[in-house]
């Protein structure tokens, strides 16, 4: 739980005043912004500074910054070790320019999606520095310019008047110490009433904006009066020290936790929070519950949507078949002949019980044939006209599902049929799912929110089948379903173990195998050709040195891969020098060099041809988070990047880049659901904290025909003795138990 207060005391620096008397004053024109980071408001600009020669480097935070502004900076020079003389800005404000040269820069530089440097030059020639009077007050002038028809105008003034609201944001928020708030995204979640909602409750941030921590928040409403121990904070520290539990994959916190952290959080007495918590289960925004006993305060709305699970679960296994009664010894022979294949005894009593079943798990790890036995459930009940679907967490899920059972498969979110206007979806139990049988695979990685709207939306007389290998990692979300619903008794469970022949004979499976069941792989060099292999590398350099030759020589060379499209590395953690971030880094410039057509945003360059992952959910665009895709172009004259995801291009503005990310190296929490020929991943004590058996053994099985450990052995031995994992704090298990009579 420090972690999290550590977390949230970042956000609470203040800036500055620029007219401190200790601090120097620079201010300029905006040439370029070398570095930007969306979430924190880092920045690293270069400035055409007045008094000063050459260009300065003036390093920052500004939640918004745009080539072509006007910036007005107070701190003090440093001399950095790698990057020479700069101007370190405890304070920065900016506001748009008003030189022709200022103005064309700053409408070039992206910040309107659609125009580029081409546009910006015939806006200024057409209106000179009148180019903002235009857009505001007579905005249909706009269209006297060749090319601007009336969509490009709508866009030209309503982005216009989005950077003016910000910038009235940006005053606010400096005017009360908080200069690095994320405004952009505030304003995206408020609009116009930004304002007006941070000073009625600055807590609203910390509940309402994933990303906000408390701190950020907590430091408005010190700015605006209100006190430390005013119960509104209390009350907010006792919701947010929830929501980062949840944030850790806990769907609530024993009492006896939650109100020492929530007291550390705050800085208040521990009594003050027990009045804020009564006030808060009042109000019925916490719930009290027990999980084994144990006293547990949950979010409402997360403890409705587990229990939600447990009857709807239930319910549907506790119904009728929805299809007539089968006999499955003349219903497999029958499949067996279709398919010529035989069914081993272990695979047909998993077929069995899934005919006689209307909630039916089916968990295994790789080569116990999951696939083999869905395909022959699948034909049986297309026999008998069963209306099926077919879905899974990721699109790269859903396409192998598709593939191995020649049936559609779609994700979750589009079977649902995300609705992006109002969030949530247009399936649910008054417009549910037409199906007989639901079919839900790779579930592991669901988490309760998202299992909760999909049985929501199964039909009343329906069957579900579920599947999915629980030794996996649990979801990045809340909750433990799988495992849950597995441990619970409250439906039929086939859990394969036996590794058949054909699978058995890769290395892969078999060390996979090994790895679950606490047996260190065997790393020693295999004789003549194999798909496993461990390379040893004893330092963070060497590692990386390594993982770059194979992805980009040895691996190509050998096996005929593609360094880009068909070779993943995993990687157990972000930070680090063997980390995703540094990883990316080394193998963006060795895989992929920068060509002329690049944008630098958010931290990152991207060019035509690097390989992306999507990192956030967008219902509009229809990409999800774990998509990954290629970048097709990027056009700075529109302002505009596109990626091609499954065939399908999508256009982002150059302002939306922070839902990218380089995807050369990944976490393996990312790759959930996810399939790739060849893996690479580095496993050093490093990554200490993240060593942990089902991590190590969550990669290798993503690997189709090729894994590649790289690292210490030493690493390998923590993570596969390692089978503790943190306990989730979760009530579904109960809920499931206690409804089918098994508690």
């Amino acid at each position: 739980m420090t972690s999290n207060t550590a977390a949230g005391s970042r956000g609470a620096r203040s800036e500055r005043n620029p007219q401190d008397a200790t601090q120097e004053v620079i201010a300029g024109l905006v040439e370029r912004v070398t570095f930007h980071n969306f979430e924190n408001g880092f920045c690293v600009l270069r400035v055409k500074a007045r008094g000063h020669r050459e260009l300065v480097t003036v390093v920052g935070h500004s939640a918004m910054i745009s080539t072509g502004e006007w910036l007005t900076a107070s701190g003090e020079w440093v001399n950095d070790r790698t990057h020479g003389q700069q101007f370190k800005a405890s304070f920065v404000r900016t506001s748009a320019p008003s030189s022709v040269e200022g103005i064309e820069k700053y409408l070039g530089s992206g910040m309107i999606r659609g125009i580029g440097p081409v546009y910006a030059r015939k806006l200024v020639r057409a209106f000179g520095d009148k180019v903002f009077d235009v857009i505001e007050a007579e905005p249909d002038r706009l269209r006297e310019v060749p090319g601007i028809g009336p969509v490009r105008a709508s866009r030209i003034t309503d982005a216009w008047a989005e950077q003016k609201v910000v910038r009235e944001i940006m005053v606010f928020l400096h005017s009360h110490g908080v200069g690095t708030a994320r405004a952009v995204r505030i304003f995206k979640t408020y609009g116009a009433d930004a304002v007006e909602v941070m000073t009625e409750d600055p807590y609203r941030l910390a509940r309402d904006i994933r990303g906000i921590g408390f701190r950020t928040a907590d430091t408005i409403a010190m700015k605006l009066g209100i006190d430390a121990s005013a119960m509104i904070r209390v009350r907010a520290g006792v919701a947010y020290a929830l929501a980062s539990a949840m944030d850790e994959g806990h769907c609530g916190l024993p009492t006896a936790e939650l109100l020492p952290f929530a007291a550390e959080l705050l800085d208040v007495p521990e009594d003050l929070v027990e009045t804020a918590l009564e006030l808060e289960l009042q109000s019925g925004a916490v719930v009290a519950d027990t999980v084994a006993a144990t006293p547990c305060i949950f979010l409402e709305g997360l403890h409705r949507a587990e229990r939600s699970i447990g009857e709807r679960l239930t319910r549907i296994a506790a119904g009728t078949l929805p299809w007539p009664e089968i006999d499955a010894d003349k219903a497999i022979p029958w499949v067996e002949e279709k398919t010529d294949f035989e069914l081993a005894p272990s695979q047909a009593d998993a077929v069995r019980v899934a005919l006689a079943s209307t909630a039916t798990v089916i968990t295994g790890g790789p080569g116990v044939g999951k696939t083999t036995i869905l395909s022959a459930i699948l034909r049986i009940l297309a026999a008998k006209r069963v209306q099926m679907l077919l879905c899974a967490p990721t699109g790269r899920a859903a396409r192998r599902l598709g593939e191995a059972t020649g049936l559609e498969a779609r994700t979750i979110h589009r079977l649902l049929e995300v609705d992006p206007g109002h969030g949530g979806f247009k399936r649910n139990a008054d417009n549910p799912l037409a199906c007989g049988l639901l079919v839900v695979d790779e579930a592991s990685m669901v988490d309760v929110p998202l299992m909760r709207a999909l049985l929501g939306a199964v039909p009343d007389g329906a069957a579900v089948l579920i599947v999915g290998d629980v030794d996996q990692l649990p979801s990045v979300g809340p909750g433990q379903v799988l495992a849950d619903v597995i441990a619970s008794g409250a439906v039929s469970v086939v859990r394969l173990t036996e590794v058949f022949r054909q699978a058995g004979q890769s290395r892969i499976v078999t060390m996979a195998h090994r790895i679950n069941e606490g047996e260190l792989p065997d790393l020693a060099r295999p004789e003549g050709d194999s798909d496993f292999y461990f390379v040893p590398a004893e330092d963070v350099e060497t590692t990386v040195a390594r993982i770059e030759e194979l992805v980009a020589k040895r691996i190509p060379q050998r096996f005929g891969f593609d360094p880009i499209d068909d070779i993943q590395v995993l990687c157990p953690m972000n930070r680090g020098g063997a980390g995703v971030r540094s990883l990316n880094i080394e193998l963006q410039a060795a895989l992929n060099p920068a060509t002329e057509r690049t944008v630098e945003r958010f931290g990152w360059t991207f060019a035509p041809g690097d390989k992306v992952m999507q990192i956030e959910n967008d219902y509009e665009k229809d990409v999800y988070n774990g998509d990954i895709g290629r970048i097709a172009d990027v056009n700075s004259d529109t302002g505009e990047l596109s990626v091609t995801f499954d065939g399908a291009e999508v256009a982002y503005g150059f302002g939306e880049l922070d839902a990218l990310a380089p995807a050369y190296a990944a976490t393996i929490h990312k790759s959930q659901g996810s399939e790739y020929p060849a893996v690479v991943i580095p496993v050093l004590t490093q990554h200490y904290a993240m060593l942990r058996r089902n991590l190590l053994y969550t990669g290798v099985t993503r690997g189709k025909r090729l894994v590649v450990l790289v690292g210490q052995k030493k690493a390998v031995a923590i993570a596969v003795a390692n089978v503790a994992g943190r306990r989730r704090w979760s009530k579904l298990g109960e809920w499931l138990a206690s409804a089918s009579g098994g508690i």
